[in-house]
């Protein structure tokens, strides 16, 4: 790429061209054998731009985040938490296998999905004992 000239339909005192682009070196110390790879040198060298290259973020796994919403959902429903936590088991498997991101929202679906499931069935317990009582009493009579 050349550097672009100073156009000719107006004048700037103060305009300068571009300086021509770092000589391409090869980087020192290249334990993974990416020889091929190469970074501009920079005086007192160094990477381009920051100075660090970015570090690659692993893929955050998706049944992780299923198991979340589901448990939180069975704040509202009752019905998803158990899905919730058992999605979060199957998430934490999968994370361990594939090296994804997640494991903490896998945990927390699994701990809020078990709470909530422990929380609906002991109402239910509750439900029945209170209704069997009852009808043991005969509390239902006309």
């Amino acid at each position: 790429m050349t550097n672009p000239q100073q156009p000719n339909e107006w004048s700037d005192p103060n305009w300068q061209a571009l300086p021509p682009p770092p000589p391409v070196q090869p980087i020192s110390g290249d334990p993974a054998g990416l020889s091929g790879y190469a970074a501009p040198a920079y005086p007192g060298g160094g990477y381009a731009g920051y100075g660090q290259p970015m570090p690659l973020s692993r893929p955050t796994n998706g049944l992780a985040i299923a198991a979340l919403v589901c448990s939180l959902a069975g704040l509202a429903t009752c019905i998803s938490a158990p899905v919730g936590a058992i999605l979060g088991h199957v998430a934490r498997k999968q994370i361990r296998e594939r090296g994804e991101e997640g494991d903490g929202m896998a945990l927390a679906g699994i701990i809020v999905g078990w709470i909530l499931t422990g929380i609906g069935v002991v109402g239910c317990g509750l439900y029945i004992a209170f209704f069997a009582a009852a009808i043991g009493t005969g509390g239902f009579t006309n």
